[in-house]
């Protein structure tokens, strides 16, 4: 009886070393095949894991034969192993192609002022792409930090077929992205940001074009639209821009990179000095301004009409899309101009202040500058681009008052009537701020009830125990509402809604001003979202065909309503046609918008008492 339980507890003493390796390999094993999977690695990061884990296996008996403290320092080695293998076998990045849906077929040569290029049809052969045409030279070495130089010229034929680098911007690990698509129940975000395989680089002043023009003998209207990403991030190569859609419609579209982030908005004196125009910063609207005059002068060749051209944009696309009708620099670019949620006339309450002029930018870049303990520009233009990228995460980079660019403040050049007077056609949506507060991004998400008052308090001051009786926190469940209502009317309906305002007053030309209201299909939390930031643009360009979303009939009708609005606007500076709802221009008098949701026309400007309070507010920090 003895013998058996001696023999009972060698047999259950060996069960238990033999779970002292199965319990951390198998956890090992499933973490290391969730992340391989999540990260969408390349087949050899799996082939080295396994590889990895059968050496594990047969070495069981060494690694159990160890004191447990070696035992835990061999299984965090092989932890700490298998995560930088799942992040040196990341997918090598690679440019995309300009047409991702099946084989391509070459176009035909086209001639730009600095050679001949080459482009590929859709898949209906119905449109030609020319992806990643110089506009501009690669802004590196000693050109970090200079207004665009013009590009080089080739010999032979270019092959335009693949998008070029993004510009230089941070990015989000695909497992950290993944994390936030399992929370919303869809991946559609995904069409809104770069690739994590795309390429980023200073080398980035390129431009696409998308065009269904037969010959450049009967010229089509140009749309040139400028991405968002709060100037910190973004491409023209994103899906959520692709132009074939509105190319069909019979618009040549064309979209661009443009540097961001501290390589397109550093200030310093001695930038100022070196300039040749008295000033530093804005090298990203500079940028623009290129890609405009290249435009002008080489969009012909694809059918375009160089007399005919829209600007257009969304988020910091927008505002970009503001400072370029206020700047002298982009006068007679363009004829119409489109802006969706975004616009620089104030502040951005307790998320920011009003734009910095060149004095106070140049004093953030001289501190930068002591930061990296470099004594010139030169030593920071030999930074590597990575590690300038992360030495500068915390610096503000938005577009300045540099007295070049821009002269004066965008609603003081407006105020005045010095802005360029084309028709505008802007908006903003229902319930943008959803977006930045009830999703957990790393610089924003909701605060507390508390925390949000010290906010308001700190940023309205005077005014502060207004603001609390428009948008209350008695509650973090009210404060959060509240916190997606501010942010909604402050960052973008008051902007939006004093572009429309201060051009009817100074200008000519006929504002049309929207407030899109319509909520995107989908799982409950994306549903939750509503009309949030960005998410007209699949509409306003007609590309729900990119999401995977279970779309309605609803939402075709009126994505064709929305696109065809901003394609008649393109063509003719107007957005109504034939069998649309009538759009009014903008009366400040009657104070109306055009509403494009689920009803599509005109209805009250909505949170008129919210708009009114910050007219207010911003005036105060105006005459200060």
């Amino acid at each position: 009886m003895k013998e058996d339980k001696q023999k009972e507890f060698r047999m259950n003493s060996k069960k238990f070393i033999q779970l002292k390796f199965w319990i951390p390999f198998l956890l090992i094993a499933v973490l290391s095949f969730t992340i391989l999977a999540i990260d969408k690695n390349t087949s050899i990061g799996w082939a080295v894991s396994i590889i990895l884990l059968i050496v594990m296996l047969f070495m069981r008996n060494k690694i159990l034969n160890f004191k447990w403290i070696f035992r835990f320092g061999i299984w965090l080695l092989i932890v700490i192993g298998l995560g930088f293998l799942t992040i040196y076998t990341y997918p090598c990045p690679i440019n995309r192609s300009a047409e991702p849906f099946g084989q391509s077929t070459v176009t035909e040569t086209i001639r730009t002022e600095n050679g001949l290029i080459s482009g590929v049809y859709n898949s209906d052969k119905s449109v030609k792409i020319f992806a990643g045409l110089p506009y501009a030279a690669p802004p590196v070495g000693n050109l970090r930090w200079k207004a665009p130089q013009p590009a080089k010229s080739w010999s032979g034929v270019k092959a335009a077929d693949h998008f070029s680098n993004c510009a230089m911007q941070n990015e989000v690990p695909t497992i950290i992205k993944e994390l936030y698509y399992s929370r919303l129940g869809t991946d559609a975000l995904s069409d809104a940001a770069i690739k994590n395989n795309e390429p980023v680089s200073e080398d980035c002043l390129y431009l696409n074009v998308w065009t269904s023009a037969k010959s450049n003998v009967k010229k089509q209207p140009v749309i040139v639209y400028i991405h968002g990403g709060s100037f910190t991030s973004g491409s023209g190569s994103i899906d959520i821009y692709n132009g074939e859609s509105m190319a069909k419609k019979g618009v040549v579209f064309v979209t661009m990179n443009y540097r961001i982030g501290i390589f397109g908005f550093m200030s310093h004196p001695d930038l100022t000095k070196e300039s040749g125009y008295n000033a530093s910063g804005n090298y990203g609207i500079l940028d623009q301004i290129a890609a405009l005059k290249w435009v002008k002068r080489n969009i012909e060749a694809f059918g375009g009409n160089p007399n005919n051209v829209t600007v257009a944009g969304e988020s910091a696309g927008s505002m970009s899309v503001s400072v370029l009708v206020a700047s002298p620099l982009a006068k007679g670019l363009f004829q119409h101009a489109i802006g969706e949620s975004g616009a620089i006339f104030g502040s951005r309450g307790v998320k920011g202040g009003p734009s910095l002029t060149l004095k106070e930018a140049e004093n953030v870049g001289v501190n930068f500058a002591s930061s990296q303990n470099t004594n010139s520009i030169e030593e920071l233009r030999k930074m590597s681009a990575k590690d300038l990228l992360k030495a500068s995460k915390n610096v503000s980079t938005r577009p300045i008052i540099d007295g070049y660019v821009l002269p004066d403040t965008i609603y003081n050049i407006f105020a005045k009537g010095k802005q360029n007077d084309v028709p505008i056609l802007i908006g903003s949506n229902a319930n943008e701020g959803a977006l930045f507060i009830t999703l957990p991004w790393p610089e924003n998400g909701a605060v507390s009830a508390e925390k949000f008052k010290e906010q308001v308090r700190a940023a309205y001051k005077d005014k502060a125990d207004e603001f609390l009786k428009l948008f209350p926190c008695n509650t973090d469940d009210e404060a959060i509402k509240s916190q997606v209502e501010s942010g909604t009317d402050q960052w973008f309906s008051w902007h939006m809604h004093t572009w429309a305002k201060l051009q009817t007053e100074t200008g000519k030309s006929k504002v049309y001003l929207y407030y899109f209201s319509h909520a995107q299909p989908g799982p409950a939390n994306w549903k939750e979202l509503g009309a949030t930031h960005g998410f007209e643009i699949p509409y306003a360009y007609d590309n729900l065909r990119l999401f995977d979303l279970q779309f309605t009939e609803a939402d075709k009708k009126i994505a064709n309503i929305m696109s065809s609005y901003w394609f008649n606007f393109a063509k003719t500076g107007n957005p109504n046609g034939d069998s649309l709802p009538l759009w009014t221009c903008y009366d400040e008098e009657s104070d109306r918008v055009m509403n494009i949701g689920d009803y599509v026309g005109t209805i009250p400007t909505p949170h008129k008492e919210n708009l009114k309070f910050f007219d207010e507010y911003e005036a105060g920090l105006r005459n200060n």
